[in-house]
């Protein structure tokens, strides 16, 4: 496939019709169209394993699946089997289904660091549970967030921090805080300048680099020390990185944890988990005042809870995350070693830890451009492959990593040729692709 010979008039004609009936033409900014070259956004008709087709019938090899939350690849055979053995049973009820105590003691065996759990829809409401239940068991107003991380919830108080602000008052935003990841005496000196009012530490606990020696049992020694609560927010790390989490992997257990993406392979559901003492509160068996921790109608779908309970099956059972890190070894060696040899390995740079990659694309300088990224997608969409990441999925081949490699050869061959020309104009067609988060639009 080749998009200057095979088009997208379906799909741009379905992108337009997405843009007049919903804001953004998505449901995720991150999905927009503004994030992909002009005129080549593919709408997606459906999906299996590892590829998925457009609604003009090109195939892809796709990367990055559903934003990491289809981490066994789509239509994965022994999470649907679980989901469809729920649907004819019915999927919510007036009091709690069996299948909440199942799901409940299935996802603590997987991360026994935990000892309560509470499942949520999505990522933001279980972090902005976490947020609200650290405020009312500390009586304090101020929230930490790590500042060099993207993205905690679509709530006020994370998104006011962001140049998407519109509409939030000043007043919620100042009380949130950043501090920078892997600086433990910077952490510290925010703590102190806030001291007595700082409720909670949230922040993810790895990201594109591992966490520096000590840098977390740091960060739990001083949350113990200043009163607040350490909060993980593994939407990411979850499963990737262990199957019970970084905090599984390294060895430090917060306070309080969330969970998403990858829980339900594609289904939603998303989970509180922490210490007893703290999550009680939002329940019954406690002297203080109540917490509205969460309560959601759809938080405890059956088929949702089937999909999580049937993720973490197949993740211990078969060894899931150790494949997603020999899979993206694979992937980024191979991109690595096609970039080098077409001389722009400083420009094109794959980033991460295996289970989780991504790339940053730069320009003669080696700073980071949305142009060359539109060049870059713009080629690797060319050749069948949909990549905003290197997000591996466990249904990728090593036939579908070398296909992958060989298009990355011939994106990073036209990719010095724009280096060269010290203009990258001539083959981006159109606009450049955009940052997620921006003021203006």
């Amino acid at each position: 496939m080749d998009t200057e010979e095979f088009p997208l008039p379906r799909s741009r004609r379905a992108n337009e019709r997405l843009h007049a009936l919903i804001p953004g033409g998505a449901h995720t900014y991150a999905k927009g169209d503004d994030q992909y070259p002009e005129d080549l956004a593919p709408v997606i008709s459906h999906g299996r394993g590892a590829h998925v087709w457009d609604v003009d019938d090109n195939r892809y090899i796709e990367y990055g699946s559903g934003l990491r939350s289809v981490s066994l690849g789509h239509a994965h055979p022994r999470v649907i089997e679980a989901v469809r053995r729920e649907l004819d049973r019915g999927s919510n009820f007036v009091r709690p289904s069996i299948v909440e105590l199942a799901a409940a003691e299935r996802f603590l065996a997987t991360v026994p660091t935990a000892q309560m759990v509470k499942f949520a829809k999505n990522g933001s409401d279980v972090t902005t549970a976490a947020v609200r239940l650290a405020r009312a068991v500390t009586g304090r107003p101020h929230v930490a967030i790590c500042g060099d991380q993207p993205f905690f919830s679509v709530d006020d108080w994370f998104i006011g921090t962001t140049p998407m602000s519109a509409g939030i008052p000043a007043a919620t935003t100042e009380l949130t805080v950043a501090f920078p990841y892997g600086d433990l005496a910077a952490t510290e000196e925010l703590l102190t300048r806030y001291e007595g009012e700082v409720a909670c530490l949230i922040l993810e606990p790895a990201g594109p680099t591992e966490p520096p020696p000590g840098y977390l049992s740091g960060l739990r020694e001083l949350a113990d020390r200043h009163g607040c609560v350490l909060i993980f927010d593994e939407m990411i790390t979850g499963l990737r990185w262990s199957e019970a989490g970084a905090q599984g992997l390294y060895g430090v257990v917060p306070d309080l944890s969330t969970f998403g993406k990858a829980l339900g392979n594609g289904f939603a559901v998303s989970a509180l988990a922490g210490r007893r003492e703290l999550m009680e509160r939002g329940g019954l068996r406690h002297s203080g005042d109540r917490v509205f921790l969460l309560s959601t109608t759809h938080g405890a779908e059956t088929h949702s809870l089937a999909a999580a309970m049937a993720v973490q099956t197949t993740y211990v059972e078969e060894g899931i995350t150790a494949q997603l890190h020999a899979i993206g070894e694979r992937l980024a060696t191979g991109v690595r070693e096609a970039a080098a040899a077409m001389g722009v390995g400083d420009h094109i740079v794959v980033r991460g830890r295996a289970s989780n990659l991504v790339f940053a694309t730069l320009d003669e300088n080696r700073k980071p451009s949305q142009q060359y990224r539109t060049l870059f997608l713009r080629r690797l969409l060319a050749g069948g492959v949909l990549a905003p990441s290197f997000v591996v999925s466990s249904a990728l081949s090593d036939t579908d990593i070398d296909r992958t490699v060989d298009v990355v050869a011939q994106s990073c061959a036209v990719y010095r040729k724009a280096l060269d020309s010290g203009d990258p104009t001539p083959w981006l067609a159109g606009r450049p692709v955009k940052p997620v988060f921006r003021r203006w639009a």
